[in-house]
């Protein structure tokens, strides 16, 4: 079964994901005119912008969530896996797929601010489904996103996130490969299953607290292992360049080298063009979809640029060897360890800890709104949701005993399911957001504040619930 989905995988990412990231990604890059670049500093402003009303939800607010999302294990155990697996190199293509992957964040939260639905209090939401159905009426289309969104968030991504958290434990002597898995997975389930089915709050409200903390404690100890190998840093860059244009060990395996791997757990990291932050995107209080579209532009550069970039020099500059067998945390550890010693595991096992819980009931939002989408947007039944969430916690359950491969294998294949359907649709419908940054553009050259109007791009105001 593991060799299938691995074929499956393989033909996924290339030659098709490659091709339709990257075409579509210069398409949207180059229509816009750079925007992700030209307009970064203006992105930058509009993040402290205020909304109109003391409830709503601000730019920064549908940022954090977003970036929240994207913020876990990946950055740790996804960047070491690229690097182990495919090489150095893959860090270039990490970096190239975060720039061009930038347009297609701005496109698909733009998509969703200017279809967002408004909820019985006047808050909003939204995402692909609502811009698949309301602009291209594919509500066929729309459901089958919403299977891929729930099959990936609770069942791919929490799989991979409780292997990996597990897979910090190997470097421990206590280690058994037997039970550790086990009492870990068990942990993890219970304190998921606590928050999802009640009573949990006070744990999720904490845990929302100590995270951005730890991601900073992580960024700056990052820095320490790389200022403590400083004379080693330019090496490390010329490896990255030098093995991520080293075509002929490219394409003499493709399906396992640096490109791939670098597009692989990029994509899964900063989920750019995925369609997951538009549902976060979409709930914004902002005067003109544009404003936000360009927000999520700074969520992808946090995430590839800063976090992962930090853990990729960390790891090369340690002079620890990359290799197959410390592929994941252990990489990561023993690059921490060069430095601080014994206490670096233990900070990396902490972090991922953290990252994994709160990735795993972030994901579990997310699959609520899907399946509000298919039950007639409203959630269903509590018997119902009581049996998916107990479904959840066995799935957290197993992905600690299960292969890396296995793990990383089904998480591709659900995600690279939902690009296939997002990045296409955001494709057809590039023309109004090309439409909508001329407007925001010819305001702002004004000197006024950008307001939106559905009928300044020519879109009928009866399919819109805002911006009429």
């Amino acid at each position: 079964m593991e060799a299938i989905f691995s074929a499956i995988d393989d033909i996924m990412y290339y030659p098709i994901l490659i091709i339709v990231l990257a075409a579509a990604g210069l398409y949207f890059t180059i229509r816009t005119r750079f925007v992700q670049i030209r307009l970064l500093g203006t992105a930058c402003k509009l993040i402290m912008e205020k909304p109109k009303g003391k409830q709503n939800v601000s730019s920064f607010q549908a940022l954090m969530v977003s970036t929240a999302s994207r913020v876990g294990t990946g950055n740790i155990v996804g960047v070491s896996t690229a690097i182990c697996l495919g090489g150095p190199g893959a860090c270039f293509w990490m970096w190239l797929m975060c720039i061009i992957g930038a347009s297609s964040a701005f496109m698909e939260s733009t998509l969703a601010q200017i279809f967002k639905q408004k909820g019985k209090n006047g808050e909003s939401y939204g995402g692909p489904a609502y811009y698949i159905e309301k602009a291209l009426k594919k509500p066929l289309i729309a459901a089958i996103f919403c299977v891929f969104l729930i099959a990936t968030y609770a069942f791919g991504f929490n799989l991979l996130c409780s292997y990996n958290l597990q897979s910090s434990f190997q470097i421990y002597d206590f280690y058994d490969n037997t039970w550790t898995p086990v009492i870990i997975g068990g942990i993890l389930a219970a304190l998921t299953a606590v928050c999802v089915l009640g009573g949990g709050s006070r744990i999720v409200k904490l845990t929302e607290k100590i995270v951005p903390i730890m991601g900073i404690a992580y960024v700056l100890i990052s820095l320490i292992i790389i200022f403590a190998h400083i004379p080693l840093i330019p090496d490390a860059f010329a490896s990255i360049f030098r093995d991520a244009f080293d075509f002929k060990a490219i394409f003499g395996g493709l399906s396992g080298s640096c490109m791939v791997y670098g597009i692989k757990r990029g994509l899964y990291s900063n989920e750019a063009g995925v369609g997951s932050a538009p549902n976060a995107s979409a709930s914004a209080d902002v005067t003109h979809p544009v404003k936000q579209g360009l927000v999520q532009t700074i969520s992808v550069y946090i995430d590839t640029m800063i976090l992962c970039t930090a853990t990729a020099l960390m790891c090369i500059t340690s002079g620890v060897e990359a290799n197959e067998q410390v592929s994941g945390a252990p990489y990561v550890q023993q690059a921490i360890s060069t430095v601080f010693g014994s206490v670096g595991p233990v900070f990396v096992t902490i972090s991922m800890a953290l990252f994994a819980f709160t990735t795993l009931i972030g994901n579990l939002y997310y699959v609520d709104n899907a399946l509000a989408y298919l039950n007639k947007k409203k959630l269903p039944s509590k018997k119902f949701m009581t049996v998916f969430y107990i479904i959840c916690v066995v799935i957290i359950f197993v992905g600690a005993l299960v292969p890396m491969n296995f793990a990383w294998t089904m998480a591709d294949i659900t995600m690279g399911g939902m690009t296939l359907i997002n990045i296409p649709c955001c494709f057809i419908l590039s023309r109004l957001v090309i439409k909508a940054l001329k407007d925001f553009e010819k305001q702002k050259k004004e000197k006024i504040d950008p307001v939106f109007k559905g009928e300044d791009i020519g879109i009928d105001a009866s399919e819109l619930s805002f911006w009429k």
